[in-house]
């Protein structure tokens, strides 16, 4: 079990849309737009293709960490339990401090080879959320809190639903400030290709 976690693990903190967002379009991720590294933030700074690309990454990294554990064992908690951890990699990757994703493609990517109905609900929801909201966040938040119940329903199995859940919590807890600005009604849908940058940081106040 622990040769699957810690494989799930590195698989997902590679941090391909840095990487690519480095060579391709010359970008920092971190320090642009949303300063996420995932195929939101390059949609958003260098174009659909480029965002698609990061998107279809993420997504395997996720799929090669469960296939992988699949191969090393027979059990479904072992694939569960390398789903989890690659989303833990993707959105706190060793490599970047922990300066990662938002954990939603490799989810998808992991959750696609153990639930695959399920999964393709929720992808569903995400994107029937999106179409209605115009906002990525709300459409994440949803697919990711729907996962778990609908892993259950489909015949998944408890220790998959059980693994959705972790990975849920894990996208959910990454999504706390859009969480917040939803509730408060200031959540905007992101700006097209190219649009104006997100505002800077303000450093903290020195202590006094």
């Amino acid at each position: 079990m622990m040769a699957v976690v810690v494989s799930g693990y590195v698989i997902g903190s590679l941090p391909l849309g840095y990487f690519a967002g480095r060579r391709w379009a010359g970008v920092d991720l971190r320090h642009v737009g949303s300063r996420n590294v995932g195929a939101t933030n390059m949609y958003r700074v260098s174009g659909a293709r480029l965002g698609l690309l990061v998107m279809l990454l993420d997504v395997a990294k996720g799929a090669v960490a469960v296939a992988l554990a699949a191969a090393w064992s027979t059990g479904v908690a072992e694939g569960a339990a390398a789903a989890v951890a690659a989303v833990a990699g993707h959105v706190y990757p060793v490599w970047l401090r922990g300066r990662g994703g938002k954990g939603v493609a490799t989810a998808c990517g992991a959750f696609a080879m153990l639930a695959p109905l399920a999964t393709l609900i929720a992808a569903a929801l995400f994107v029937l959320t999106v179409a209605v909201t115009r906002m990525a966040s709300a459409g994440s938040v949803i697919a990711a809190a729907s996962l778990p119940p609908l892993a259950a329903i489909t015949g998944a199995g408890g220790a998959v639903a059980a693994g959705a859940a972790g990975a849920a919590l894990l996208i959910l807890w990454r999504h706390r400030g859009n969480l917040a600005r939803l509730w408060r009604g200031t959540e905007r849908p992101p700006p097209p290709p190219g649009g104006p940058p997100a505002p800077p940081r303000r450093a903290p106040a020195p202590p006094a």
